[in-house]
């Protein structure tokens, strides 16, 4: 076994040692925090005061002192980065040009500080050409950061190796830190600040300096919301707000694109994307979507981007809607991207959170400190200046004195030291009139030094009062950032849509189409395109609707658009909720799925009823719309559709249903409709829908009708809302035949009558299985018990009196009707198909004559 090795076993040495036993967890400890502090303050965090990181100061500080100003030629990129490194940043040379490279990037700064000639890089993420064969010097608006660098306006402090100076922050006579952003990550902390509008910028700091006192809601009038160098539209004011209020907050950002037809071709063109975006990636990543069929409609894209601007283009299928294709693109790629704020900065060499006006105020402080040491300096320098002027108009005043003195000295010290003691003068006077040239003894050349001398009185007088007065040094901050913002300010690139949250819902990728909505007796449900069912003359045999089991049928068929919420109603009075496009979607002739897969329905219960509403969250429409209810026994029930906004996944109670009862017909109303209430014995009775109190949930209803009490099997087979004086009433029996009629036929009774005949119930026509509103611009839709469909219009059933037998609707053979309902043709025209029948075209197409 080996000995264990310890200080107090160790040879002893003939002489001192140098080795210090120390606990190595407090060595690490302390040297992780020296670590992380000096990537804090050096490295990854912006002082607030500038807005810069060491880096960034280094290389603007070394190119003004390469003199590579905006108005000097360009030097090559190398010879820069070598200034900085030998100097002042004993680093990589990849990080001092890499820094330099992006402040010369449009797509990167707001305002870029650097103007760079030459490759240096692209938005598409291409590396910048090697430093040896770019050039760059600095941009004119840099001039406004470094300005007054050299007036003791800023501490100095040595570099590394002591032999030079280097500023510890810039004058910065631009808010940098609010226009540029920064971004950093440092130990245990990050920094992802977004650059904002010059002119916004400067409204805001002109209104904190009238007003030290204003809120961030005051301040956010001016600043409006970041604005990105590259464009785009932010999406909701959110996250702006937060950020502005408290240093955090997330930003949606979309990029900006159009809809354009082009020969025949319709394109979504996009000329800006989000900030930080690598265009290149962005694309590539949109072709695997594309090839993977997460993203469909779009049959090819390209990318038309030149020196003039960005373009990419989409084409998009003849078959796809152009609104649903961008929705998936803003969805699934980097055109619709988020930028987390997170305002953290060094205050006085502290990392801190900063607000809004935090950052406007700290900026206003430096910018106070500047102009107070620049005024000191520029006092000390014209006090210098007027001092050796004084002296000098005294030797002029006295000058074949002067002369005298000097002619007769041995040396220059003596004459130094006469002129001293002779005219009270200072050594600096006095040197400065030895060396006096001739030319100044001239009457003009006195006069230009008495005008020097009095102009430098007024300026001293000026300097010292700035330095007394506050109000004159905040005059002062105001008038600089007024000039800046006249110079250099401009429009906002990225827009902003204050009404949009950015969140791309389910909803806006789903084309608002219209739908059949098929449930069957036994529960199976689908959706089907409305276009899918061709339109026949009445009499016809019809087209296969549905495949069904031999003992299922059709029971319910109504027409819905994809963004409609359902309402589903069962046999035993719950409610259930679901969105249209939530629904399996299936051919004509698919059984679709089992109800009992989407909604939590009881094994014993059963869907009686459905109807689809336009929204739920609106709450003027909710709290102005009724659900009106009838049972198969003949109870209404009014509650109002607010009661019913809250989905609920195991439904609720919609209504209280009676032993032996169950819910048959379900209408929504606005309170002023009349009813009409059907019996399967051809009777109907037509009130009101005032007489029906709204009730709560949970209520059982009052009488709609009196059934017929001769006929054992009497019982309701429908209902119907009526909101218009010009309606017709559809009815049809079980043995396919119909007729409609004029409301007005129907004379308005009380509540619980037995009613009047509307269909003469017979062997041959059958009982009355259902009762709808009509208008000539309605189609029918009916299906028997063997899912046989037919679709034929309604202005071909003649209108008949109310107690009639009608005409035959559909050839059954005998069968009978399962289901009946409308569909209203919306802007539709009947275009001549092969086969002799009459099929539904949109407008515009050009088969449409």
């Amino acid at each position: 076994m080996a000995e264990e090795i310890t200080g107090a076993n160790l040879p002893e040495s003939d002489g001192p040692t140098n080795i210090i036993p120390i606990n190595i967890e407090d060595e690490m400890r302390g040297a992780y925090i020296d670590y992380s502090m000096s990537v804090i303050i050096s490295r990854a965090l912006p002082d607030v005061r500038d807005g810069l990181k060491p880096v960034h100061r280094r290389v603007l500080f070394g190119m003004a002192e390469l003199g590579v100003n905006y108005n000097k030629p360009y030097k090559k990129s190398a010879r820069i980065v070598g200034e900085v490194l030998g100097k002042y940043h004993p680093h990589g040379d990849a990080s001092v040009y890499d820094t330099m490279v992006r402040m010369a990037q449009d797509w990167s700064l707001r305002y870029p500080l650097v103007d760079g000639q030459g490759n240096f890089g692209s938005v598409d993420g291409d590396s910048p050409a090697a430093m040896r064969y770019t050039e760059a010097r600095l941009k004119r608006i840099a001039d406004e950061i470094l300005g007054d660098i050299y007036k003791e306006t800023v501490d100095f402090q040595p570099n590394f190796d002591d032999s030079l100076e280097e500023p510890s922050v810039m004058p910065a006579k631009l808010p940098n830190l609010l226009l540029n952003g920064s971004s950093g990550i440092a130990v245990g902390m990050a920094t992802n600040m977004a650059p904002h509008n010059l002119t916004e910028v400067a409204n805001g700091i002109i209104a904190y300096l009238e007003n030290p006192e204003i809120t961030v809601e005051e301040l956010m009038v001016h600043v409006k919301a970041p604005d990105f160098p590259t464009g785009g539209t932010i999406y909701g004011m959110e996250g702006v707000q937060s950020a502005f209020r408290t240093g955090r907050g997330r930003v949606v950002i979309r990029a900006n694109a159009t809809i354009e037809e082009h020969k025949g071709k319709t394109q979504i063109i996009v000329t800006e994307i989000p900030y930080m975006i690598n265009k290149a990636v962005m694309l590539e990543k949109t072709a695997e979507l594309i090839n993977e069929k997460r993203i469909e409609g779009i049959s090819a894209f390209r990318d038309e981007s030149d020196r003039d601007g960005m373009r990419i283009v989409y084409d998009i299928r003849r078959d796809a809607i152009p609104n649903v294709v961008l929705n998936n693109l803003y969805k699934y790629t980097s055109l619709q991207s988020s930028f987390g704020i997170n305002n953290v900065a060094l205050v006085k060499g502290r990392p801190m959170m900063l607000n809004l006006k935090d950052m406007i105020r700290y900026y206003v402080e430096h910018r106070y400190e500047v102009i107070t040491r620049r005024t000191e300096y520029e006092l000390r320098e014209a006090e210098k200046r007027a001092h050796i002027l004084q002296g000098l108009l005294i030797a002029l005043d006295h000058i074949d004195e002067v002369i005298a003195l000097i002619r007769s000295a041995r040396d220059a010290e003596v004459a130094k030291n006469g002129l001293i003691e002779k005219f009270s003068l200072s050594e600096v006077q006095a040197k400065a009139i030895l060396e006096m040239r001739l030319q100044r003894l001239t009457g003009l050349e006195r006069d230009k030094i008495q005008q020097e001398y009095d102009q430098l009185m007024v300026e001293i007088a000026d300097y010292k009062d700035i330095l007394a007065k506050d109000e004159r040094k905040r005059g002062i901050i105001g008038d600089e950032i007024q000039d800046i913002k006249a110079r250099y300010g401009d429009e906002r690139r990225t827009q902003i849509n204050p009404f949009g949250d950015g969140n791309i819902s389910d909803l806006s990728l789903i084309a608002d189409e219209e739908m059949v909505i098929t449930i069957s007796h036994d529960g199976y449900v689908k959706r089907t395109p409305v276009t899918e069912y061709r339109t026949q003359t009445r009499g016809g045999v019809g087209a296969k609707a549905v495949s069904t089991k031999d003992d299922d049928f059709t029971e319910h068929l109504f027409t819905a658009t994809m963004h409609n919420y359902l309402l589903i109603f069962t046999d035993k009075g719950r409610l259930f909720w679901k969105r249209v496009h939530e629904l399996p979607e299936g051919n004509r002739t698919a059984k679709g799925r089992p109800i009992q897969n989407l909604i939590n329905i009881e094994g014993d219960d059963k869907v009686r009823a459905v109807i689809n509403i336009k929204t739920l969250e609106d709450d003027d429409y909710i709290n102005n719309n009724y659900i009106v209810m009838c049972t198969k026994q003949g109870t209404i029930k009014k509650t109002m559709l607010e009661a019913f906004s809250r989905p609920r996944q195991n439904g609720i109670i919609a209504i209280t249903i009676d032993e032996g009862d169950c819910l048959l017909s379900v209408c929504l109303t606005n309170g002023d409709n009349d009813i009409v209430v059907a019996s399967q014995q051809g009777k109907a009775v037509r009130f009101h829908e005032s007489r029906v109190r709204p009730m709560g949930r949970q209520a059982a209803g009052v009488k709609a009708i009196t059934l017929d009490d001769e006929e054992a099997d009497d019982q309701v087979v429908g209902m119907v809302c009526i909101s218009s004086p010009d309606t017709q009433l559809l009815v049809v029996s079980e043995h396919g035949y119909g007729k409609r009629s004029q409301v007005d036929e129907y004379r308005v009774t009380n509540r619980g009558a037995k009613g009047v005949g509307t269909l003469k119930v017979t062997d041959k026509v059958g009982h009355l299985v259902a009762i709808l509103d009509v208008t000539d611009n309605d189609d029918l839709m009916i299906i028997n018990r063997s899912g046989i469909a037919i679709r034929t219009p309604v202005k071909d059933i003649r209108v008949s009196g109310r107690n009639t037998q009608g005409v035959k609707l559909i050839e059954l053979k005998q069968d009978s009707i399962s289901s009946v309902t409308k569909i209203t043709k919306e802007e539709e025209e009947d275009a001549p198909l092969t086969d002799g029948s009459v099929g539904v075209a949109e407008a515009g197409d050009p088969s449409v004559e």
